[in-house]
């Protein structure tokens, strides 16, 4: 029996038994790279399902982001089961975190050393996995099974993991022996993994990965020095709090650690901010403004509210002043490619008023202060006077604080810019991040839900706006930083997980919402519901659920 299915705009037959693998062979020469995944209706497909809905087809390779995310998965497998061909069971490989697109990873063996020589024999028995085309495939245990698999293979991660699944079955993946539990769609083979990379890095390595713009060259090694000293100064924390994966966080609320889990976090949270706010005190016979940047829903609202506290326990008076107040009028604003009004850009804002404005501050002058009125979409003045005095500092939020154009006329030596990220370190398993971008994602949807009267639907539709908006305009900037402050914390999920799950139960397979929603509530599923009764009311998580004691 054939059915006709509409497959990337073209009519196509369909034969009973028929995978989207076997579709996907006539469509390959219309893309980049290898197809690594379809997607039908809105619903995504691994290629070895076999087609029987009727809705329509479209295949993604890895110039999509959820190929991409198949890509990192498929690859990761390789390194691990090449570490485990090589090395043995004893030296067991963490894939840690992100950097700039990157993975990095650590042997936990202290008697291996990374060297180049072993990385390059790593890759090398990783591209015999290639040549080989060895498949990877879906098998589906029992949760008891599945644990013991887990065990007998010396993954006590996975084991843990499993052991807080509500579901029944467990779906693990195989290749060439080797079983290995990952989060989301793989690819089908080994053979469309052709093009990765392995440099040292830190303790460890970074396994690199293709440049999604050019799928034949991999993408620009970066080393971004500070964020990557936050990373390790976290791995440190989590480390020492015990709890490096979801299954030890899981641990922590069965057995009534959570409370001081959140102190301990806290704690380190005061003890960073204090030490920037003496760094600013150290410098302030030459330091005026402090500026502020971070990507959406980072904590900088409760950031620069706990650091203008520690700057006046110094003995420094702190201004706060919103960058936003310095938007061009709505009529003048830049228009991108589309020609929509682009209030992301730095030229969005009157940089000849705001440096002005700023030498004046700086030389002592007194001001008068702007207002921004995002309803009439203009600017006012409305009696807001400022001028500095011994030992007294302008604090500046806003996007564009590191990049070195918006403050181009004020001395280097008159600034001190600060980075705000939520750079997560805890791990699903050894082999599964969390990632940073999903982690502010389900901040920013219980915070629009809560206070902002948006429904997480229209959080997801624009969330890769926003995304884009920060790699442009405010990631490329972070290195410019003199302090960074990493606001995660390795407890939040377990109580963001009761806020967001509602909400996205609500969004149903008809909208094109569907699959970051259903990836979401697979990633909340790990997780152990905790209300955080005991998170301090001048935590920045209160920011994003509610009970803050500062104006957010």
């Amino acid at each position: 029996m054939e059915n006709k299915i509409t497959v990337m705009g073209k009519e196509m037959q369909i034969r009973e038994g028929m995978t989207f693998g076997m579709l996907a062979k006539d469509f390959q020469g219309e893309f980049a790279s290898a197809i690594l995944l379809a997607k039908q209706g809105n619903s995504l497909k691994e290629l070895d399902y076999e087609i029987k809905e009727r809705e329509d087809v479209t295949f993604l390779d890895l110039t999509e982001e959820e190929g991409m995310r198949v890509y990192h998965r498929g690859v990761s497998f390789l390194l691990v089961k090449a570490v485990r061909d090589i090395l043995g069971e004893e030296a067991p490989v963490v894939i840690e975190h992100s950097l700039r697109g990157n993975l990095y990873c650590e042997i936990r063996n202290e008697a291996i050393s990374v060297t180049e020589e072993l990385l390059q024999k790593l890759q090398e028995k990783m591209q015999e996995y290639v040549a080989a085309d060895l498949p990877i495939s879906k098998k589906t245990f029992r949760k008891d099974k599945a644990i013991e698999i887990a065990k007998k293979q010396g993954m006590w991660d996975k084991a843990e993991l499993f052991r807080f699944r509500r579901a029944s079955n467990v779906n693990l993946y195989e290749l060439g022996g080797l079983y290995d539990y990952f989060y989301g769609y793989m690819p089908p083979s080994a053979g469309v993994l052709g093009l990765f990379g392995l440099v040292p890095h830190e303790k460890g390595f970074l396994l690199r990965f293709p440049d999604p713009e050019n799928p034949a060259e991999l993408l620009p090694l970066q080393r971004p020095e500070k964020i990557s000293h936050v990373f390790m100064e976290q791995m440190r924390w989590s480390q020492l709090m015990g709890v490096s994966n979801v299954a030890e966080l899981n641990n922590a609320i069965v057995q009534g650690r959570y409370g001081e889990l959140i102190r301990i976090n806290e704690a380190l949270h005061e003890k960073k901010i204090a030490e920037i706010a003496d760094q600013i005190y150290q410098k302030l016979d030459r330091v005026r403004v402090v500026l502020i940047a971070g990507p959406s829903s980072s904590g900088k609202t409760s950031f620069a509210n706990r650091l203008s506290i520690q700057l006046k326990a110094l003995g420094v008076k702190p201004h706060k002043v919103s960058l936003d107040d310095y938007f061009l009028n709505r009529d003048d604003t830049p228009l991108d490619e589309n020609g929509k009004k682009n209030f992301e850009v730095v030229e969005a804002l009157d940089l000849p008023l705001l440096n002005s404005d700023l030498k004046k501050i700086i030389a002592g002058e007194r001001i008068e202060l702007p207002y921004y009125n995002f309803v009439t979409g203009k600017r006012e003045y409305n009696g807001d006077f400022l001028q500095l005095g011994a030992g007294e500092v302008l604090v500046m939020e806003g996007i564009h604080g590191l990049n070195d154009r918006l403050t181009a006329e004020i001395p280097a030596e008159n600034k001190f810019k600060i980075f705000i990220s939520a750079i997560t370190q805890l791990n699903i398993d050894d082999h599964n991040r969390v990632s940073t971008s999903d982690s502010r994602l389900l901040r920013r949807m219980v915070r629009d839900y809560q206070f902002r009267g948006r429904d997480a639907r229209l959080t997801i539709s624009t969330w890769n706006e926003v995304t884009q908006g920060e790699e442009d305009n405010i990631f490329p900037f972070q290195e410019n930083a003199d302090a960074v402050f990493n606001s995660a914390t390795l407890y939040e999920l377990s109580v963001l997980k009761q806020y967001a799950e509602p909400q996205l139960f609500a969004i149903d397979g008809s909208m094109p919402e569907y699959v970051t929603a259903k990836r979401l509530i697979k990633f909340l599923g790990y997780f152990l519901a905790n209300p955080g009764l005991e998170i301090p009311n001048n935590s920045l998580i209160k920011e994003f659920i509610g009970g803050s004691c500062f104006k957010v």
